[in-house]
């Protein structure tokens, strides 16, 4: 899952955009920026950017805030949490058994402890009093049908994926679920502290059906609880004075959907809202310099991407791939597209994935990757050899923001410079994330800007994309020994071994193309002068931030 991704993605996510189709012939991604792009000081061309894990911490307690959110979720049901707002929203009202920090590592969530007595089995001990916001008190009974949800097929499971060798899950002890895998999985436990691992109370989700997520409560455990849905322009969220952990320092938390970049932007400087993350990229600069807030940027495990959804035409010959590859004008999108704040690279994983890796094994796994400065002689002779000079590919646009629509006019460009006709076509913001969940909306779609964050700080997450059936496999490609190496590493227990594996998915994926990698890319938040508190980093969709957030001063 910018808006959006991934699980990760769903990440997915990580992720997660804006232009009118054009027939303008552009030579380069700088003209692009010059002519239609932001005015020349709205990034942060020439400004360091420091990553921050947090904010200052908030010194007393409000009323309320208000968040600034680029799209209404269709749901708030956790098994379908794979997208930024969801997840955004959800994370303060639903936990999980593991919790993920601000500093992207692991924790007790609901569960006080875990532990793998065999290398299939994981036992969850959960904490005692725990109370649901529907009053009733957490129970082992609760956990195990809440995780058989997301396993159950008629749900439709955006985490299914992640249960995929998961034999059973049980009640043993009134506190207790033990999970049985068919094989060692690494992957399973640190999933448990994403929205895969929700707990919420069965009767709550039975008593409300089909509607559940969309109407009522949620049923949950975190410090806040579902307040009012207006729908199409707000979501609420009342405070849980229930809650078993620190209670939340706002009384309520308000999120409005603000579909226009700039109508976002605005409600910042103007206070109408008070912070927000998935800040537009071109008013980097203006909510910087403008003295009513601050903009933090953190670790955002994010790469944006091309995705190929298309293998039936040119895109299935892996040289057209390569070649828009190399046209690519990696650093002007940065620039133009991500306001300066991000990194042009040729890996499909950040470097903060690899960071329990050796530092043999980090710099194996960012060998040999594709370049990252455009060769357009190289190019074009691809072109030619494929024989696909004239062929026409249609991109996909969306006015979410200029991420997305600089990184789809950037792939025209390419395209244009080295032979093909590449078209654009506008998606409206609340359709593009069906992109990721329904091949029918990608019909007639060769490819999308996707960007996509890591749920976990493991490259697997993203290198499993490309598995045979995988959810965000969306080219269908398949691969019987690329399938085994995924199983391979996903076995082992031990990072530094399991990495070694992902080095040689690295390399493949990266030979594939099946996504091209342009750029890392850090969280952005904004804060006003009158709040404080919230993490800086990615961590925000799957920790309660928002019982973080207090008054400044």
């Amino acid at each position: 899952m910018t808006p959006p991704l991934p699980p990760g993605g769903r990440r997915p996510p990580g992720g997660r955009r804006r232009i009118a189709a054009t027939t303008a012939v552009l030579t380069s991604l700088a003209a692009l920026a010059a002519c239609s792009g932001p005015p020349k000081d709205a990034g942060l061309t020439g400004k360091e950017v420091a990553l921050s894990t947090t904010t200052p911490r908030a010194r007393g307690e409000i009323d309320s805030f208000t968040w600034a959110v680029y799209a209404e979720p269709p749901t708030l049901d956790y098994t379908m949490a794979f997208d930024y707002p969801q997840n955004t929203i959800l994370s303060n009202v639903c936990e999980s058994l593991m919790r993920w920090t601000p500093e992207l590592t692991l924790e007790p969530g609901l569960a006080r402890r875990a532990t793998n007595p065999t290398p299939t089995t994981w036992v969850y001990d959960l904490r005692p009093g725990v109370r649901f916001h529907d009053g009733r008190t957490m129970t082992a009974d609760d956990a195990v049908h809440s995780l058989n949800r997301q396993r159950d097929p008629d749900n439709a499971a955006a985490w299914a994926q992640s249960f995929q060798n998961v034999t059973s899950i049980r009640k043993t002890g009134p506190l207790r679920i033990t999970v049985d895998l068919k094989k060692p999985d690494s992957q399973f436990p640190q999933y448990m502290a994403t929205a895969a691992g929700v707990i919420a109370s069965r009767a709550g989700v039975e008593a409300a059906g089909g509607d559940y997520g969309t109407t009522g409560g949620l049923a949950c455990t975190g410090p806040f609880e579902l307040g009012t849905w207006s729908k199409g322009q707000s979501i609420e969220l009342d405070r849980f004075d229930g809650y078993w952990g620190t209670r939340a320092k706002a009384k309520k938390a308000v999120f409005r959907f603000l579909t226009d970049p700039s109508a976002r932007t605005n409600a910042l400087l103007s206070g109408e809202a008070d912070g927000g993350y998935l800040i537009p990229t071109e008013s980097y600069g203006r909510l910087r310099d403008s003295g009513v807030g601050t903009l933090y940027f953190g670790e955002g495990l994010s790469t944006v991407n091309v995705g190929i959804t298309n293998m039936r035409g040119p895109l299935g010959d892996v040289r057209v791939r390569r070649a828009l590859s190399l046209a690519l004008d990696r650093s002007g999108f940065v620039k133009a597209g991500l306001g300066g704040a991000g990194t042009a690279t040729g890996s499909l994983t950040t470097r903060a994935a690899w960071a329990s890796a050796s530092e043999e094994t980090r710099r194996a796994a960012f060998a040999s990757l594709p370049p990252t400065v455009p060769d357009l002689r190289k190019a074009k002779a691809l072109i030619e050899e494929a024989g696909a000079t004239g062929k026409t590919l249609t991109v996909a646009t969306s006015a979410i923001g200029q991420d997305v629509s600089l990184l789809a006019t950037a792939v025209q460009a390419a395209g244009t410079r080295i032979g093909l006709d590449i078209r654009l076509k506008t998606v409206a913001p609340n359709a593009f994330t069906a992109l990721f969940t329904d091949p029918g909306a990608r019909e007639g779609i060769d490819m999308f800007p996707l960007t996509y964050y890591d749920s976990i700080t493991d490259p697997l997450d993203l290198l499993t994309n490309f598995k045979t059936g995988a959810y965000l496999n969306f080219a269908g490609h398949s691969d019987k020994r690329y399938d085994t190496l995924v199983d391979r590493a996903a076995s082992v227990y031990r990072p530094e071994q399991r990495m070694r594996i992902e080095v040689e998915l690295q390399q493949h994926a990266a030979q594939q193309l099946l996504w091209i990698p342009i750029a890392e890319w850090p969280t952005a938040l904004f804060l006003n002068k009158r709040i404080t508190g919230a993490p800086a980093t990615i961590a925000y969709m799957y920790y309660p931030w928002a019982a973080d957030v207090g008054a400044a001063r």
